[in-house]
């Protein structure tokens, strides 16, 4: 694999770590990859460095697939290089301007939220990742580069479409010229779905996941596949299996914090201890009477049953420590984002949802 890192990746997160990253590695032709912290928390210098160790790091897959025992180690040997928007800003625009011929970041939920800096005529530290990106952007085309593809892989219906609008919205507060715009919607913004459980890190870099795992990658004008691997798939539209995900495996995930929180928050509770006991019949009921009515009155029902089975043998995997707290974080975000845009979506045509409503008025209180 070449040191040339053809992709620039925002986000050093577990996920990222256990996902993309260990896609590029095990692809057909493996991909090179830059990884960018741009929080500028200085507590993860660690992580960074062991990111981008000769040898790799660990990924632990552990689960039941295709009715097999799973329980193996991998290494991740993708990640070329490290830089931190804090203190790299003037090398990341050279790379940027250069080798790099695609984007991804998962920044988190809160990641597309404006900022007060975010007008600032020049790169601030303080920027939300849409004002760090364009900036990094203009450098490219400023320095005579090719419109690039973005690949969006936050938690966000239409990611792509939403980050460039973002940044678009940027440059207009900037006084963008019109070439610069016209290059910026010249890049490819890539709608995405991702989707794989990621429990714990393995320090100082590394991860245990499960076996499942998909990246979804919607079809469109200039679009490709970042890398050659099963678990990255083209498909012609993401809408089916964006609600599936989002509205019964990240849903059931945010009805479980709700009860979690509700039984004390212990902070070494783990989803699969949950899935016996009163919070599982709680949760079985919210499916039942709320969840799988909604998606039929929308016209996936079989769909949203077979989705729901899987979903509860991930819950239910005996080899994830799969913290509830981690899940609880950005609680009201996701509340809205996962339920509230399920009964918004369902509307009248679907049943009544008393237990999602106590949990949305629970997280609004």
């Amino acid at each position: 694999m070449s040191d040339v890192t053809p992709i620039l990746q925002f986000g050093t997160s577990r996920f990222l770590q256990a996902h993309a990253d260990l896609f590029f590695a095990e692809a057909g032709t493996p991909v090179a990859v830059t990884v960018v912290q741009s929080s500028g928390d200085a507590a993860r210098a660690g992580r960074l460095g062991a990111l981008a160790a000769p040898d790799g790091y660990p990924v632990r897959i552990r689960g039941i697939e295709n009715g097999r025992t799973l329980d193996e180690e991998r290494r991740v040997t993708s990640v070329k290089r490290t830089l931190s928007t804090a203190t790299d800003w003037d090398a990341l625009c050279a790379l940027a301007a250069s080798e790099v011929t695609a984007i991804l970041s998962n920044t988190g939920d809160r990641g597309y939220l404006p900022m007060p800096a975010d007008t600032a005529p020049a790169f601030d530290q303080a920027m939300s990742y849409p004002a760090k990106l364009f900036h990094l952007l203009a450098h490219r085309q400023a320095a005579g580069g090719a419109p690039l593809t973005i690949y969006p892989m936050e938690l966000v219906p239409e990611n792509g479409r939403v980050l460039k609008a973002r940044v678009l919205d940027i440059a207009a507060a900037n006084g963008a010229p019109a070439a610069l715009t016209d290059w910026l919607s010249a890049c490819v913004w890539v709608n995405s779905l991702v989707d794989r459980i990621v429990s714990a890190p393995i320090e100082p870099a590394g991860a245990v996941a499960e076996p499942y795992a998909l990246w979804a990658v919607e079809a469109g004008p200039g679009v490709t596949l970042p890398c050659v691997h099963p678990a990255v798939q083209l498909v012609p539209d993401l809408e089916e299996i964006e609600r599936l995900k989002l509205h019964i495996l990240n849903l059931g995930h945010t009805a479980l914090a709700d009860l979690w929180a509700a039984e004390g928050a212990d902070p070494d509770r783990f989803v699969r201890q949950m899935m016996t006991g009163p919070a599982r019949e709680t949760l079985d009921a919210i499916y039942a009477e709320e969840v799988l009515p909604g998606f039929a009155a929308k016209g996936y029902g079989d769909e949203a049953r077979a989705y729901l089975a899987t979903t509860l043998e991930r819950f239910e995997n005996p080899f994830l420590d799969h913290r509830v707290a981690d899940i609880a974080q950005n609680h009201p975000q996701k509340v809205e984002r996962r339920i509230k845009a399920f009964t918004d979506w369902v509307g009248t045509a679907g049943p009544a949802v008393p237990r999602l409503q106590a949990i949305i008025e629970r997280a609004t209180s």
